[in-house]
């Protein structure tokens, strides 16, 4: 059992911090005992009974002194932690420790970053910089897109974990990984233009050539596109008079093909609920070119087949990020379109902000999946795994990490369709190693003609595919969090090398089960480090029944 010592201010963002490292943990009280304790100062941990301390602050503190830990350099940025072949920013205050050897290190200095010393038969690990803190920043105001790749609170989480199997400890959790799965995959698509034969004389119509021709004559001569794909977007543009004569299809009208393309697996479509409407930003209104050519009412004819299918439908939000009553009226106009209460959002355009979970959970949404970034593709909040916002009640967050338009739009990172393997390899690699989601964003228009990204497209799902995932829609991923969420640990105890642990469930689902992992140290503690964070013993079980109770 972790006991954690916090201020008050800090127990909402301790409190979902241990939502996702879902261990068993407790605010700290002093007539208990703990094998391990969490701090952010040294006040009164004398009287402390437990076996391993871990601190945590980014200023000096007593405890330095009086254990003759010298303090090499303090600041606030930059400060990178290489750590396990990993680098971790660091947001806030930070210090170092002169001190030699070690796992963990600033990057730059390659000064200590963590120091860990056996006292007796404690062990007493000083991390120069304020986790709560980090978490917090993470949570709220999001990395910088220069860090996105980097999914820094889960390497926070795997730190932690590392110093307490590394000081010895044994340690369960209920990883963001579903039973029988590697991760979870949330194929998902923006519908932004449903129809090229809603669009005359304007801007998107007038691109749309632009690109067709010119766009895709340099893409071939830059070594970017095949012929074959210019040839393709040039028949298009000269099929476009008889689009909207309606004597040839209107090849943006794409719901069955993606059917076919995800040969049945359920996906997430996110729905603009009005024709016309530019909505508002933070200060005035929206550029008119936000406005979209459709309300979801127009085209709900086309849903039924794939409602049907068990796809999801949710809300394209205008303006339910910035204000409660709009929320809601778009939100219902949703519901009365799909039938369905339960209704997700992503917001056009990416537009949020930190006041935007209160007022979408306000609204009625039953999740949100907008945190990412446009122009980039990786962690904005740092983790793979859905959170809740901590100024919300109920409202889940599912993140976004691959976006089509990020890959490969002139003014983002403008790749081409064969070099953004190695960027979204990553993203995988992770979910495979940590678990949590794996959110791609796929617009309607993304797979035809100007654009065809289908075929990167097609690859990454067969990708996803072959490397375990389960896929679900972004409503059925935030309700196996839910469920995580809702496990207890009701007794935990480590007894003469015998670990037993029960554990409450809400069971009665269709979702993938939870696993319990079992983490058990492999070495001995050493001075100014951690037992090189391994070789740890793991043991994975699956929980399935409203009450286990597992003896190891």
């Amino acid at each position: 059992m972790i006991g954690v010592i916090a201020d008050p201010a800090e127990h909402t963002i301790v409190c979902e911090f241990f939502e996702l490292f879902k261990t068993p943990w407790e605010f700290y009280q002093s007539d208990r005992k703990y094998e391990v304790v969490v701090c952010p100062s040294d006040d009164n941990l004398k009287d402390v009974a437990t076996k391993v301390i871990l601190i945590y602050s980014g200023r000096k503190l007593p405890i330095d002194t009086e254990k003759a830990i010298e303090i090499g350099s303090r600041g606030k940025r930059p400060f990178t932690l290489s750590y396990n072949a990993l680098q971790i920013p660091i947001y806030g205050d930070s210090i170092t420790f002169r001190e030699e050897g070690g796992a963990v290190v600033d990057q730059g200095s390659h000064s200590l970053a963590v120091h860990v010393r056996q006292s007796g038969e404690r062990v007493v690990a000083r991390i120069g910089y304020d986790l709560f803190g980090e978490i917090r920043l993470l949570l709220t105001a999001g990395q910088p897109s220069g860090n996105a790749a980097v999914p820094t609170l889960d390497l926070h989480i795997a730190l932690l974990r590392d110093l307490i199997v590394g000081s010895g400890i044994s340690l369960v959790e209920i990883p963001p990984v579903p039973a029988g799965f590697q991760f979870i995959a949330c194929l998902t698509h923006d519908i932004d233009h449903p129809s090229l034969r809603r669009h005359k004389f304007d801007h998107t119509m007038f691109g749309f050539l632009y690109r067709a021709i010119l766009g895709s004559l340099f893409e071939v001569l830059r070594g970017r596109r095949s012929l074959r794909s210019l040839l393709t977007n040039w028949a298009a543009a000269l099929k476009l008079p008889l689009v909207h004569l309606g004597l040839a299809k209107d090849f943006w009208h794409v719901f069955d093909d993606y059917a076919k393309l995800e040969g049945g697996l359920r996906s997430s479509f996110f729905l603009i609920p009005f024709k016309g409407r530019p909505g508002r930003m933070e200060h005035g209104s929206a550029p008119g070119r936000r406005a979209a050519p459709y309300g979801a009412s127009e085209i709900a004819g086309h849903l039924r087949k794939l409602i049907s299918t068990g796809c999801e439908f949710g809300l394209h939000g205008i303006d339910a990020w910035v204000d409660t009553p709009s929320g809601r009226e778009e939100l219902e106009e949703i519901r009365q379109i799909t039938g369905k209460q339960n209704i997700g959002v992503r917001m056009h355009w990416l537009y949020f902000d930190q006041e935007s979970p209160v007022k979408l959970e306000k609204a009625g949404v039953d999740y949100d999946a907008t945190v990412g970034f446009n122009e980039t593709i990786g962690y904005r909040a740092g983790t793979s795994q859905v959170y809740k916002p901590l100024a919300a009640t109920r409202l889940l967050e599912l993140p976004l990490h691959i976006m089509d338009t990020a890959l490969f739009f002139p003014t983002y990172l403008d790749l081409s369709p064969r070099e953004p393997s190695k960027r979204v390899d990553r993203i995988i690699d992770h979910a495979v190693q940590h678990g949590g989601t794996v959110t791609v964003n796929w617009h309607d228009r993304s797979i035809v003609p100007e654009r065809l990204w289908g075929d990167f497209y097609v690859n990454l799902v067969n990708q996803l595919k072959n490397r375990g995932a389960w896929f679900s829609t972004g409503l059925q991923a935030v309700s196996w969090f839910r469920k995580r969420r809702s496990a207890v640990f009701e007794t935990v105890s480590n007894d003469s090398g015998t670990l037993r642990v029960t554990i409450g469930l809400n069971g009665n689902d269709d979702l993938p089960g939870l696993r319990l992992r079992i983490h058990r140290p492999g070495g001995a503690v050493q001075d100014t480090g951690i037992s090189a964070f391994g070789p740890n013993q793991t043991l994975e079980l699956r929980l399935e029944n409203p009450i286990s109770t597992c003896e190891l």
